[in-house]
């Protein structure tokens, strides 16, 4: 087959002037065009790539004097400046001139509120620049080594690394205007084109907030009151033409883009647009099941039966029923967490980031018009924000990871109610717990004890000024210092403040710092819930979840049911009325004890709830509690067998009355007897080890079904082969927030086993950071034990969240 180089009809005119000896003399033609002097007189050398390199794996037939380029490294342009069409420098330009530059607008969009501070001087309005599409692993130190290669002059640089952007500020205005003259537009690594933007200043000095702070803050700013760096923000909005390109350019920061856009991407389509959208999204995420299980199938070994029928429903593992529609469309969430930051007017402001921060985002504007937060949230983050504009304290810099106020959490709590009652479901909440993060490192305890007390009466005034009224459980003060504000479980709670009695509607600190709760409710159940725990954030349409999960379950009496990372409990215990036993697992302590709580407040007694991570002791308690139920079953035939035994003993000695005596007789019950109490003992002691706190009869578990609910990320692997190589679970329901790792985990549990075992190789490991999760699954499916796979079988998914791309998933699986 004839392997011809995409330049074949697009060759130089030099090869004109070559002899007619040397056109025919392959091996001599190409040993001139090697020579270094005809190598700088074709200007086509490696301007084209090499067919042959890029096909069959960086081998090349044309030997070492190939006149092609071998990657896009060492790919040129051409005489006209144009790129090979087939190179990704020419798709890439081809994509921009298509989409009219939209891309590499879109990509310098920058929201930066946090100050670059220079060392004992104020930045004046120019000479900070913000760096857009830098390499993620570059430090300040590489971007001070790029901009010295690049002849900048500069006066401080910053840079952190995991982040697009960088800041530098300079001397003097020249030479800001020089360095945006030549870093701008300019390309670097990995064919990123560079942006420069201007930096929006804030000030942290409390006389700086003083002077642009409004005494009417409920009213829209103007530019005149926000400072210097607000005018530079309005005038590139309204000026599109700057030559010196000392301003954020073609209205880079404010560009369309709102908190509404950001938070609820869909709100703009009709709520059953929305249903449609995320089944057609949950169908491609599926067909990637079928797909990469069909590739990891190892050779030799056939095809599932599932996959072969996939194309009868479009290539899908399984049928996708539906999407279950949430009760409650607007202001359903029971958890709202605010960012504390500033505006881009400089505002200090309680509300949401209106982008990644890795991309340089870090403005922050208020949660108005997002139609996913209820009133009550909405409330109570207006009220911080107020009260932020006059504190002595500062907010957190994201750049320098310094400052005191970081992330106001409010969690609502509502009494039973029906999904009938949707429209008026704010009437249903009762119970209120605030969360304020803050850092108090390097800040003085007496300072800071003062600060939280005015914060508490601020909440209590603003609460009861409403109307109607704001309930008001306990507000606590969570003190976090790490670089995000995702803060572990384990956090330490500073001050702790609870709800007066009496019909006071104000808050007291407590002296001992006990874990304040709030309560909600679920199919009838009370769920205690502490300040960290974990707790679907749409109530209504959560009980529709686990009712599902539990149809699906397959559940009876006889049921062994495994909740895998269970929170607080809420699955386990709204199923607990229908299996014989529940065992759930969870990582966080906190929530385990909530868990425990619960089940002792609803009066549940077959539940046990086991601290640790999934991955440390799924394998240990599913050997003891399924050992212990085999166990059972041999006891429980040693009890029938043993049974009969001493009714044929009974049936022997009435016919033989008349030959033995009574201690002849005595003797044998005495040692039937003791047969039988030793099997009674055995099996107290495993009822003992295999129940909790029930008084049931000895229950003999035939059917063990696990429910999975993971964070977003998924299933540990260990999690995943225990419970593939489980064989007595053949029921598993899986129930994922996120798609993808959703399919990521269904790929190593319904790949078929190879004959042989491949083992991990770790020599490649480097590999790995760069492929996608459902890629790291397939590789890990390669060292899967011999089991048998399971199947999908049906799933539906259910909308727990209303006017967001997000949406729960839920699938069965079974062998």
């Amino acid at each position: 087959m004839e392997c011809r180089d995409s330049s074949d009809q697009q060759n130089p005119p030099e090869k004109s002037s070559l002899s007619s000896e040397a056109d025919n003399n392959v091996p001599d033609k190409r040993k001139r065009e090697s020579d270094p002097d005809s190598e700088h007189q074709n200007l086509w050398w490696k301007t084209t790539l090499c067919s042959y390199f890029r096909r069959f794996d960086g081998s090349c037939s044309h030997g070492e004097s190939c006149r092609y380029a071998h990657g896009e490294a060492e790919l040129r342009p051409r005489p006209d400046n144009s790129w090979d069409p087939t190179s990704e420098r020419a798709k890439k330009i081809a994509r921009t001139e298509t989409n009219g530059g939209e891309k590499e607008e879109e990509a310098g969009n920058v929201m930066m509120t946090e100050a670059l501070e220079a060392e004992g001087e104020e930045n004046s309005s120019g000479l900070s620049k913000c760096l857009v599409n830098l390499p993620m692993k570059w430090t300040t130190d590489e971007l001070k080594n790029f901009l010295s290669e690049e002849g900048i002059l500069f006066n401080s640089v910053k840079k952190k690394k995991g982040m697009y952007v960088g800041f530098v500020t300079f001397e003097s205005i020249e030479h800001a205007i020089i360095a945006v003259k030549a870093l701008d537009g300019k390309s670097i690594r990995n064919n990123r084109t560079l942006k420069v933007s201007d930096v929006v200043p804030r000030s942290f000095e409390k006389m700086s907030k003083v002077a642009t702070h409004s005494k009417t803050t409920q009213e829209e700013e103007s530019p005149s009151q926000v400072g210097d760096g607000s005018n530079v923000i309005a005038t590139a909005i309204d000026d599109d033409d700057n030559d010196d390109g000392s301003s954020i350019p073609n209205g880079l920061v404010l560009k369309g883009r709102s908190v509404r856009d950001v938070v609820t991407p869909l709100a703009h389509l009709t709520y059953s647009n929305q249903i449609e959208t995320k089944k057609n999204s949950l169908m491609q995420n599926l067909r990637k099941l079928t797909n990469n299980v069909r590739k990891a199938c190892p050779n030799g070994v056939s095809l599932p039966e599932w996959i072969l029928k996939s194309k009868e429903i479009g290539r899908l593992p399984c049928e996708l029923m539906d999407v279950i529609e949430s009760p409650l469309i607007n202001g359903y969430r029971n958890k709202c967490e605010f960012s504390v930051g500033y505006s881009l007017q400089g505002k200090p402001t309680v509300g949401f980031l209106l982008g990644n921060f890795r991309e340089g985002v870090t403005a922050v504007e208020e949660p108005v018009g997002c139609p996913n937060v209820s009133r009550i949230s909405g409330k109570y983050a207006a009220i911080f924000q107020d009260y932020l504009q006059h504190s002595p304290l500062p907010l957190w810099n994201r750049l320098n990871n310094s400052g005191f106020w970081r992330q106001l959490t409010v969690r609502e709590g509502r009494k039973p109610c029906k999904s009938s009652v949707a429209d008026n479901f704010e009437n249903f909440i009762q119970e209120v717990l605030l969360i304020v993060q803050v850092c108090t490192l390097g800040f003085d305890d007496g300072q800071v004890k003062v600060e939280v007390e005015k914060l508490a009466q601020a909440f209590s005034a603003g609460s009861s000024t409403e109307s109607p009224y704001l309930p008001l459980t306990a507000f606590v003060i969570q003190d976090h210092t790490g670089i995000s504000n995702v803060a572990p479980s384990d956090s330490p709670m500073r001050y702790v403040f609870t709800h007066r009695d009496e019909g006071d509607c104000g808050l007291q600190m407590t002296d001992d710092i006990v874990e304040p709760r709030i309560h909600d409710h679920i199919n009838d159940l009370r769920f205690s819930i502490s300040p960290t725990a974990f707790f679907q954030v749409n109530t209504l349409a959560a009980e529709k979840l686990y009712a599902l999960a539990g149809d699906w379950a397959g559940l009876g009496p006889d049921t062994l049911l495994f909740d895998i990372c269970c929170g607080t409990g809420t699955i386990g215990l709204t199923l607990a009325h229908r299996v014989g036993m529940v065992v759930g697992i969870e990582m966080n302590a906190s929530a385990i004890s909530d868990a425990q709580r619960n089940a002792d407040i609803n009066g549940i007694k077959n539940c046990n709830f086991v601290c640790g991570k999934a991955e440390d002791v799924i394998a240990s308690l599913m050997k003891d509690y399924l050992a212990s139920a085999k166990k059972l079953d041999d006891i429980s035939d040693a009890s029938e067998n043993n049974e009969e035994t001493i009714n044929a003993n009974k049936e022997k000695m009435t016919d033989a009355d008349h030959v033995l005596g009574p201690e002849d007789s005595s003797s044998i019950d005495h040692e039937n007897g003791s047969s039988g109490s030793k099997c009674s003992r055995d099996e107290n002691e495993l009822q003992k080890k295999f129940t909790l706190k029930s008084s049931d009869p000895l229950q003999q578990f035939k059917n063990v079904v696990a429910i999975v609910d993971p964070p977003r990320a998924g299933l540990h692997p260990t999690v995943i082969k225990v419970l593939r190589t489980q064989s007595r679970l053949k029921r598993l329901v899986y129930i994922s927030c996120n798609p993808e790792s959703l399919v990521a985990n269904a790929i190593e549990l319904c790949t078929p086993s190879g004959d042989k075992t491949e083992k991990g190789n770790n020599q490649n490991n480097w590999q790995w950071r760069h492929m996608s999760a459902a890629g790291l699954a397939r590789h890990r499916s390669k060292s899967m034990p011999y089991s048998e796979p399971f199947k999908p079988i049906k799933a539906m998914g259910v909308d727990l969240f209303p006017h967001t791309p997000h949406c729960e998933l839920v699938m069965l699986l079974e062998r």
